[in-house]
């Protein structure tokens, strides 16, 4: 096997020995294709497969499930593998009924499902707490389920997770205004479980790999959307992608030591945030957005008193970005910035150029540092 064929978020995964895991968005889209499979043909599918965006087609077992004239349920408990999730063994379940003709697919919230309160989330005020991704692959997996069966593909799809408000409550969903449950998460439906030591040990190899391929332009991303961003900017292979997670400060401590021509880092804005006020662990866990740095920043950038204002009580970092794009407000730039001289600041002049790209939920740019 090449060195190039070893490294990249994949070998990372293989070499710490963890097990991933699946997102309850992925446990709720293989809920929401067996319950409206059972709807249309009076049988649930157990297993049920699932195809996820990057085309893994994972199997899950159903652990209830219920038929009636008007409605099916299905439902799955949650395994994160060996990630330290608080929602792993949850009982994550999909209720589907029909709707008329041409109403489309309708998401509700069930018990131990949030429904957001407060503006600066992917979702708008009032809609239940299941973010886009998850909502657009059972949107995928209904018109397939549709097309196999003769359904129309117009249902109301209502989650819920069995003790779902209790656990919430060991998560950042309260502070975010997201109330009475849980958020159905995940982007690639696949859980990549993080143990500080393993997952940093797989940091140190990855950049070994990179270097032994003679990459000497590396990427700490956030995760796989911030890895397609740099891919689609610099057209970076894989063996040059470290997957950080929340592990900036591994990266640039192993690059300070052996070093390559040019680090990219690249994540959200949020994260990125953290690191640019001096953060070197991203996880929410262990560090926040302080809306009050941010707000610093934006005033720096040409926001007068209200708006800085405003970005200091925002709910969300991504509010805080939102406010200033609104007010014409660099903020996005003047985040990659810091972001960028934090980085300088713990290579302690090893011979590195480094730049960093802020992205939005979306993969969308909306802040860059020049090299430096």
């Amino acid at each position: 096997m090449s060195s190039e064929a070893e490294g990249g978020r994949s070998a990372q995964l293989k070499h710490t020995g963890l097990r991933p895991g699946w997102t309850t968005g992925a446990c709720a889209t293989a809920a929401t294709t067996a319950a409206y499979t059972a709807l249309l043909t009076g049988g649930f599918p157990d297993p049920v497969t699932i195809t996820l965006p990057k085309g893994r087609t994972p199997s899950f077992a159903l652990a209830v499930e219920e038929l009636t004239d008007s409605y099916a349920m299905a439902g799955i408990v949650k395994d994160a593998g060996d990630d330290p999730d608080v929602t792993h063994g949850a009982l994550v379940r999909a209720t589907v009924r029909r709707l008329p003709a041409g109403a489309g697919v309708v998401f509700r919230a069930g018990p131990g499902v949030g429904t957001v309160t407060r503006p600066g989330l992917p979702l708008p005020v009032g809609e239940p707490a299941v973010n886009p991704v998850p909502r657009q692959m059972m949107r995928d997996h209904v018109a397939r389920v549709a097309g196999r069966y003769g359904g129309s593909g117009d249902v109301e799809i209502t989650l819920s997770v069995d003790n779902g408000e209790e656990i919430a409550r060991s998560t950042w969903n309260p502070r975010l205004g997201i109330l009475g449950g849980l958020s159905i998460l995940g982007t690639t439906g696949v859980v990549v479980p993080y143990s500080c030591s393993a997952w940093i040990d797989s940091i140190r190899r990855g950049v070994d790999v990179a270097r032994a391929a003679g990459r000497t332009h590396l990427a700490g991303c956030t995760g796989s959307t911030s890895e397609r961003t740099v891919v689609a900017e610099y057209g970076l292979p894989e063996v040059a992608l470290l997957d950080m997670g929340d592990f900036a400060g591994a990266v640039l401590k192993y690059v300070r030591r052996h070093p390559v021509d040019r680090l990219t880092v690249c994540g959200g804005f949020a994260k990125l945030s953290k690191l640019a006020a001096g953060h070197l662990d991203l996880h929410s866990a262990r560090s926040q957005v302080d809306k009050g740095f941010l707000a610093r920043l934006a005033r720096r950038g040409g926001a007068d008193e209200a708006i800085a204002a405003a970005v200091a009580d925002a709910n969300t970092g991504l509010a805080a970005l939102q406010l200033c794009q609104a007010a014409g407000v660099p903020l996005g730039d003047l985040v990659a910035v810091a972001a960028r001289d934090e980085a300088l600041a713990v290579l302690r002049g090893a011979p590195v150029a480094v730049d960093v790209i802020c992205i939005d939920r979306a993969g969308t740019v909306v802040g860059r540092s020049s090299v430096a």
